[in-house]
C-alpha cells in the first residue's frame, strides 16, 4: 500500500553562469558567486517547507547538471522546480530538457520584490545588476522549452513567495501522480451490470492513470466475515452507539452483522494491499452470500483503504485523486433532483461513505431501501450522514475512448437537516451559476452520475494533475 501522507519530493534546480562567478570579488557584497550562493541557500531553506528537497548545488557547468540529474533520479523526485538565477548559458538547461527522465517540471521566473540599483559604473553595483538578470536567462530558456516539447513542463512567473505557493499546488499534484502509479485498486464482485457507462478498460486504467487492479470475490469476503469475531464486532458497535445517535428502527443483531461485514471488508482490503476498494454493493451475489451491504466504513481511524460503491472504478479514481491532493475527508455523491425555487440540488449516495468528519451529522439508521427484501439481514443499518456545509471541489472520472477524462466543478453544501432516508446526503448549490446551466454543462460534457467531493477549492491541483497524466479536463 502507498503512504498517502509522505512528503512531497522536490528537486531544486538553480542555474547560473560560471563566466560571471568571479565578477565583484572584493566588493562590499562579495563576488557574483558568493551572492548567488547566499541566495541559493535562502531559496533552499524556503523550499524545504514544501517537502523533502533534493539539491546538489547551483548548476554552473555540464558536470553540475549531470550530477543534478543523477541525484534527482536517485531520490525519485516527484517534480523539479527550475529557476534561472540570472542569465546563464543554455547548454546546461537543454541537456536537462533532453536527458532528465520523464518528470513534472515547474520552470519559473523569479521576479524580485524590489530592485535598488544606482550607478552601475561601480563594481559592486554592476555585480548586483548582473545578479538581477534572471529575466534574460528565463526568456532565452523559454525558446528551448518550446523546441523540446517536453511533457509535464509548466511555466510560471511571480515573486518568490508566489512561486512557492504555485509550487505547493504543483508539488501535491506531482506527488499524486507518483502515488497513483504505485497504487493498487481492487474490485470486489464485478462491475455494475445495470450501469454500463461506468465500465472501464483495466489495461487503460494502468496505462493512463497508474493503478494496478486486483479482483476479489464475494466468497473471499464471506470467509473474511467468518474470521471476524462477534466480540470484535460488538466492541465496535458499542463505540459507534456511544458516539452517534442510533435510531429506533435499528435491529441490534443486524447492526452487529453490518459492522462485522464492514470490518471484514476493510481487513480483506488491507490483506490484499489495496489503496482503493471498489465495491459492487448492489450485487445480488453479495446480498445472497453476506445478507447485506456493509454500512460502516471506516470502522476505525486506522483503516487506510478508500472504499467506493456500485462497482464504479472511475469514481474510485476521482475520489482517490481528491484524497491524494488534499489529505481530507472525501465523500461520494450522485445528484438526485433540482429544487428550482431554492436554486439548489439534492445529492448523496447509499453504501460506503466517510461519515467520520465531526462537522457533519451522523446517525445510525436502518437501510430502509432493502428493509422489505428477502435477504438475511434486510434493512441492516448504516451510517446515515449529512455532509458538512461549505464550498466543495466536485470531481468526476470516467473512460472516454481509450483513455479517461475528468470533469470538475465547484459547489456549496448548504446547511441541511437529515431528510433522505437510506442516503448520505446534503443540499448543494453550484458556485457562480444556476442549477440549469450547471447540469446542462455536465450533460454536454458526457459524464456518469458519480462524483467525489471534498472541502475547499482545489481546482488548480486537479488541473496540474490532469496535465501530468495527460487526461482531458473539463470545468463546469
Amino acid at each position: 500500500m502507498i503512504d498517502p501522507d509522505r512528503e512531497v519530493r522536490l528537486g531544486l534546480l538553480l542555474i547560473s553562469p560560471e563566466r560571471f562567478s568571479a565578477i565583484g570579488e572584493g566588493t562590499a557584497r562579495g563576488s557574483y558567486r558568493e551572492r548567488k550562493e547566499r541566495e541559493a541557500l535562502s531559496m533552499l531553506k524556503d523550499a524545504s517547507a514544501l517537502g523533502h528537497v533534493t539539491y546538489s548545488g547551483i548548476v554552473w557547468n555540464r558536470e553540475d547538471i549531470l550530477r543534478s540529474i543523477d541525484v534527482f533520479v536517485r531520490d525519485r523526485v516527484d517534480y523539479v522546480l527550475a529557476v534561472f538565477l540570472s542569465w546563464a548559458e543554455d547548454f546546461a538547461w537543454i541537456r536537462f530538457l533532453r536527458d532528465m527522465p520523464p518528470c513534472p517540471v515547474l520552470f519559473c521566473h523569479r521576479m524580485r520584490d524590489m530592485i535598488h540599483l544606482k550607478d552601475t559604473h561601480d563594481d559592486d553595483e554592476f555585480t548586483e545588476y548582473l545578479c538581477c538578470g534572471g529575466l534574460v536567462g528565463t526568456l532565452e530558456a523559454s525558446g528551448s522549452v518550446q523546441r523540446f516539447h517536453r511533457p509535464m513542463l509548466e511555466t510560471f512567473t511571480g515573486t518568490w513567495n508566489a512561486i512557492l505557493d504555485r509550487a505547493r499546488d504543483f508539488g501535491l499534484a506531482a506527488r499524486a501522480r507518483a502515488l497513483l502509479q504505485e497504487s493498487t485498486f481492487g474490485l470486489l464482485g464485478c462491475m455494475n451490470e445495470v450501469m454500463w457507462s461506468t465500465y472501464v478498460d483495466i489495461y487503460s486504467l494502468f496505462q493512463h492513470v497508474g493503478p494496478e487492479m486486483r479482483f476479489l470475490s464475494v466468497a473471499e469476503l464471506e470467509s473474511a466475515v467468518e474470521s471476524v469475531s462477534i466480540g470484535d464486532a460488538e466492541q465496535t458497535v458499542t463505540r459507534l452507539s456511544g458516539q452517534y445517535e442510533v435510531l429506533p428502527n435499528v435491529d441490534t443483531e443486524k447492526f452487529i452483522a453490518s459492522v462485522r461485514a464492514s470490518i471484514a471488508m476493510e481487513r480483506l482490503a488491507e490483506e490484499r494491499g489495496l489503496d482503493v476498494l471498489v465495491l459492487n454493493d448492489i450485487d445480488t451475489v453479495l446480498f445472497s452470500r453476506i445478507g447485506l451491504r456493509p454500512g460502516f466504513w471506516p470502522t476505525s481511524p486506522s483503516v487506510r483503504t478508500l472504499i467506493v460503491p456500485e462497482g464504479d472504478i472511475g469514481s474510485g479514481v476521482a475520489c482517490m485523486i481528491l484524497k491524494l491532493l488534499t489529505g481530507q475527508h472525501v465523500n461520494y455523491i450522485e445528484p438526485f433532483h433540482v429544487d428550482l425555487p431554492n436554486e439548489c440540488f439534492a445529492a448523496g449516495h447509499a453504501g460506503p461513505n466517510d461519515y467520520t468528519d465531526p462537522r457533519g451529522i451522523c446517525r445510525i439508521s436502518s437501510d430502509v431501501r432493502f428493509a422489505r427484501t428477502q435477504w438475511k439481514y434486510a434493512g441492516a443499518p448504516f451510517a446515515w450522514y449529512v455532509f458538512p456545509s461549505g464550498e466543495k471541489t466536485m470531481l468526476h472520472c470516467s473512460q472516454r475512448g481509450e483513455s479517461f477524462h475528468l470533469v470538475m466543478g465547484q459547489v456549496e453544501a448548504l446547511p441541511t437537516k437529515p431528510f433522505l432516508a437510506t442516503y448520505s446526503h446534503s443540499l448543494f448549490r453550484p458556485v457562480g451559476k444556476n442549477c440549469r446551466d450547471f447540469f446542462d454543462a455536465l450533460i454536454r460534457c458526457g459524464v456518469t452520475q458519480h462524483y467525489g467531493i471534498t472541502d475547499g477549492d482545489h481546482r488548480q491541483r486537479v488541473r496540474d494533475l490532469s496535465g501530468m497524466l495527460g487526461l482531458p479536463l473539463e470545468e463546469v
